[in-house]
Order: C-alpha cells, then sequence, then structure tokens
C-alpha cells in the first residue's frame, strides 16, 4: 500500500516537475519570441534607440516579469507598425493611381513597381518612406506638367478649330472623351496616348489650315484681280472685307474665327465665278480700257506702243472670234509690265531729255526777248524778263555739255540693254546728232553774218570817206517783227514758250530730226514765217543790239538745216 502511494506521489511529482518544466519552456519560448518581434519591429521600423528590457536585466527578474516588462513595448512597436503601413498604403494608392493615370490605366504598365511595393512591406523604415514620398512627388509633378501640356494643347485644337469652323466638340472626342467632358467626375486623361492623338490631331488641322489659307489666298487674289478689272465700287467689296486682308497676312497671323471654314472660301469663289462669267461679257470693254492705258503709259514715257495689240487690231479679233479674249487682255498685261520695267530703266535718261527740252525752251524765250525793241523800257514786267534773260544765257551755255553728257548716257545704256534708245520711234542719239549738227550750222552762218556785217561796215567808212556821208534809207526791219508772229505781249515782257506736254502726246519741234523735218514742219506757220524772211536782207541794227547781249544769233529750230540764210 505505501508503495503503492509511493509510486503515486512519484508520478504526481513527475506531472508536477513536467508540467512546470513545461511552463518554464512556454515562458522560454514567449520571450524569445516576444524579443524576436520586438527585434522585427525595430528592425521593420527602424527603430535603433529602444533597448529590450529583456536584455537589461538578465538575471534579476523572473520570466514572467521579463515577458510583463516586454509586452507595452511590443504594443507600442505593433501600433507604430500598423500607422507606418497606413502612410504606406496611401502613398502606394496614390503613386498607383497616378501612374495609371499616365499609363493609360494600362494593367501591364505598373506590375514591376507594384509588386515592388508588395515585396518591400517588411522594410517600413522612414528612409523607405521618403523614398515613396519623393516617388509620389515626381509623379504629381509630371501629372501636373502632363495635364499643363494636354490643356494648351486642346487650347491649340480649339483655337484651330474655330478658324477652320470645324466642330471642336467632335475633333477632341476623336482623340479622348474626358478631353470635352460634361462631367465633373470624369478627369482628363493625360495618358501618352491622348497626348499624341493631340499631337497628331494638331498637325492635321494644321495642314488642313495651310490648304485652306492658299486656296482662300489665291481665290481672294482672284477676286483682287477681278475688282481691279470690273471696277467694283467699294461697297461691293466691303462684303468681304474681313477675307481682304489674306492676302497680307502670313499664315500663323490668320485669327478669325471661321475665316478659313468652307462657308466662306465656297462664298469667295461663288463670287469670283459670278465676276469671271461678268467679265467674259464684258471682256472687249475691258481690253480696250487696258490697251487705252498701255498708249497713255507709252505717251508718258515716250516709247512706241506693240501694233499688235491696237484698238482696231483688237476689236476685229474680238468680233472675229480668231483670239480669245483673256489671252489679247493677258498680253497688253505683259505689254504694260514691260513698259513699265523699260520706264525705269529709261528714268535717269528721261530725266536728263527733261533738263535739255526745258533749256532750250529758254533759249527759244530768249530769242524771242531779243526781238522786242521794248525790253529795256520801264515797264512793268521788265526787271523780271531781264534776270531771267540772265538765268537764260546761263543755261544755254550748258546745252553742248548737256547734249555731250546725254549722248554718253544713251549709248552706255544702249550698250547695257543691247537695243537703241528710242524717242517717240526715233533713235535719240540720232535726234542729237542731228541737234548738235543743226547747231553748228547755226554758229557757222551766225559767224558769217558777223563778218558780212564787218565787210559792210568797213565798204560804207571808205565810201563816207571818198564821197561823204549820205543818208540812206532805212532797211527793212521786218526781221525784228515778222507778219503775224507777236512777240510782246503788251508790256515789254514775253511769256515762255510752252514746254512739251507732260502726257507726251506730241513729239516737240526741238526733237525733230533733219529726216522728219519734211513730214512736219511744212504745217508750222513758225517755219514758214521764217523761210519767208530768210530772203530778206538782214537787219545788221538788230544784229548789232545781239551781239550786245551776248546771245546766239538764232535758236536751232527756226530754220531747216538744208536751207540756210543768204547772205
Amino acid at each position: 500500500m505505501l508503495m503503492e502511494l509511493e509510486r503515486e506521489c512519484l508520478q504526481i511529482y513527475q506531472r508536477k516537475v513536467d508540467e512546470a518544466a513545461n511552463s518554464k519552456a512556454k515562458l522560454h519560448q514567449s520571450v524569445a519570441a516576444i524579443e524576436a518581434e520586438v527585434a522585427s519591429l525595430m528592425a521593420a521600423l527602424g527603430v535603433l534607440n529602444i533597448n529590450s528590457p529583456i536584455k537589461l536585466d538578465k538575471g534579476s527578474k523572473s520570466l514572467k516579469e521579463k515577458l510583463a516588462a516586454v509586452t507595452p513595448l511590443v504594443e507600442e512597436l505593433r501600433i507604430q507598425k500598423e500607422e507606418r503601413m497606413k502612410q504606406f498604403s496611401d502613398i502606394k494608392a496614390q503613386i498607383e493611381k497616378i501612374s495609371g493615370e499616365i499609363s493609360g490605366y494600362s494593367d501591364h504598365l505598373n506590375k514591376a513597381m507594384i509588386s515592388s511595393l508588395t515585396l518591400e512591406e517588411q522594410d517600413l523604415t522612414l528612409r523607405k518612406l521618403n523614398e515613396y514620398q519623393t516617388h509620389l512627388r515626381t509623379l504629381q509633378k509630371e501629372k501636373s506638367d502632363r495635364l499643363n501640356k494636354v490643356l494648351g494643347y486642346v487650347n491649340e485644337v480649339h483655337a484651330l478649330c474655330g478658324v477652320l469652323g470645324v466642330d471642336f466638340s467632335q475633333t477632341v472626342c476623336e482623340v479622348h472623351p474626358s478631353l470635352h467632358r460634361t462631367d465633373q467626375e470624369q478627369s482628363t486623361n493625360i495618358s501618352d496616348s491622348t497626348l499624341e492623338g493631340l499631337e497628331h490631331m494638331i498637325q492635321k488641322l494644321k495642314t488642313e489650315r495651310k490648304a485652306r489659307f492658299q486656296k482662300l489666298k489665291d481665290v481672294v487674289a482672284s477676286l483682287f484681280e477681278l475688282w481691279n478689272l470690273m471696277d467694283t465700287p467699294h461697297e461691293e467689296r466691303t462684303k468681304f472685307g474681313k477675307v481682304t486682308y489674306v492676302v497680307r497676312s502670313s499664315e500663323a497671323n490668320i485669327t478669325e474665327p471661321g475665316i478659313l471654314s468652307t462657308e466662306t472660301i465656297e462664298q469667295v469663289s461663288a463670287e469670283v465665278e459670278s465676276l469671271s462669267k461678268l467679265k467674259a461679257s464684258r471682256m472687249k470693254e475691258l481690253v480696250m480700257k487696258r490697251r487705252s492705258e498701255l498708249e497713255d503709259l507709252c505717251r508718258l514715257t515716250h516709247i512706241q506702243p506693240d501694233t499688235s495689240t491696237s484698238a482696231e487690231k483688237s476689236t476685229a479679233l474680238i468680233d472675229s472670234g480668231l483670239v480669245d479674249p483673256s489671252e489679247l487682255l493677258g498680253n497688253i498685261e505683259m505689254q504694260i509690265n514691260k513698259i513699265k520695267d523699260e520706264a525705269q530703266s529709261r528714268k535717269d535718261i528721261m530725266d536728263r531729255i527733261d533738263r535739255w527740252l526745258s533749256a532750250c525752251e529758254e533759249e527759244n524765250w530768249l530769242e524771242e526777248y531779243n526781238l522786242d525793241e521794248n525790253r529795256y523800257s520801264a515797264g512793268r514786267g521788265g526787271h523780271v524778263n531781264l534776270k531771267r534773260a540772265e538765268r537764260a544765257r546761263v543755261t544755254i551755255n550748258k546745252i553742248p555739255g548737256m547734249v555731250d553728257n546725254l549722248i554718253k548716257k544713251t549709248l552706255v545704256w544702249e550698250n547695257d540693254m543691247q537695243n537703241s534708245f528710242l524717242y517717240d520711234g526715233v533713235r535719240l542719239v540720232n535726234i542729237l546728232e542731228d541737234y548738235k549738227l543743226t547747231r553748228k550750222q547755226q554758229e557757222e552762218e551766225k559767224k558769217r553774218y558777223r563778218d558780212q556785217k564787218k565787210r559792210q561796215d568797213l565798204l560804207l567808212t571808205q565810201r563816207e570817206s571818198i564821197y561823204g556821208s549820205k543818208p540812206s534809207p532805212r532797211r527793212s526791219s521786218s526781221f525784228r517783227k515778222p507778219n503775224g508772229f507777236n512777240i510782246s505781249n503788251g508790256n515789254g515782257s514775253v511769256p515762255p514758250t510752252p514746254r512739251r506736254s507732260s502726257a507726251g502726246t506730241t513729239t516737240p519741234d526741238l526733237l525733230l530730226t533733219p529726216r522728219s523735218y519734211s513730214g512736219h514742219h511744212r504745217q508750222n506757220g513758225y517755219f514758214k514765217e521764217f523761210r519767208r524772211l530768210t530772203s530778206t536782207p538782214l537787219n545788221y541794227v538788230a544784229m548789232q543790239k545781239e551781239d550786245t547781249v551776248s546771245t546766239t544769233y538764232t535758236s536751232i529750230y527756226s530754220s531747216e538745216p538744208d536751207s540756210p540764210l543768204q547772205g
């Protein structure tokens, strides 16, 4: 019985010992587990400045006391971990959202980054949190930049659609519906595909704008040409005032809404078509008008017009239907442009011709002035004419130099242009050479008259010394005042000879060559009167007065070079 009790007691004791050992082992396991958890939490959170209470009191405290001491630390670390994981979760959610917006919500674009976030959940340190925050800020900046870029593209598309008259909503919806959203919940898509779509759409609209701009520019140019040809009144032109500035603007400066719309181009094209039909019915009138402008221009520039498009020939060609009026009009336009170009190259020589003609007119005036017996009278305007006579003498002395320089300039022009310089159909060099020859002949005639006067005076002196002085009848003074040739206006002043017409309608007598005299001067009363005077004796008194004024005896235009005065 005692043995049995002892055995039972031993069994109970053994069981108690085993239970105590198991309890101690469990306590050791709990302490070890909690120490491991503390270490894990500290490592995950990156906490390095917290010491475990278990390690601080290794022998002084029981396992239960150690376990009770470390439990609050574990709870605190667990709370910190949960808060840190929440922060990571929020940042990850924002990163995933922005990344999805940038990538266009594609499932495969962000798998690497999302998996890295999952794999690195154990790293909850502040360093890692800062990395995520930096990455988030980078994505937020990229999102902002993309959003601004998208808005800039959308505004450019809106402006282009306005100029082209295209529906903006439909255009941007072709790229992505969110670009013209009606609800505020749908955010603007900023993916690469949207940006590429907007860039492609802008390029497409710019190409269309360029094509329409060139088309409208061509149509407006035709419209201007028709307006000018048809003399369209200003009131009718104002209807198309908003498109007329297109021809003077560059493509990039076109911002008027609807200016390049198909409706606008069709309206202008319809007007051009209408004017073209009207132009066809009035083409004959237009041809005559442009031919008249050509002839006026030729008269101004003293250039002979092309006779192939004369009014008579043009009328006959149009009436016969042998020539298209538009082709004939284009030919006349080419002739006008050619005359304008040639007139520009002739400008310097024409200016010199004007100065030469002006000097010749002064010479003519001085000739008439010297024949006036009352030129030295104290009448009204006498001093004005005296001053003008002095200026005229200075100008006349420059005429030979003017002519020589004009010949040189003309020859240089002919050499450069490989063409003769014609003045109203006559070569200018020939006119000037004839002028020099005629002037030389007149100078020789004047010298011969003076020599004859000296011989006459010597003969009279000899007669007076032999027979004594005897009155002689006064010779005819008709040279001073020929019949029908009024040289005075009644007050002693002589009006200047009219200069050549500014319109150049007739060639002045001053430019007539000896070859052209026969067909022109017979109708000129001045030349006929002077030929009559050549058969009468010279008035040597007038010759003497003329010599005292130191001027040329007579103008080269007062007699024919082939009929000199008789001595």
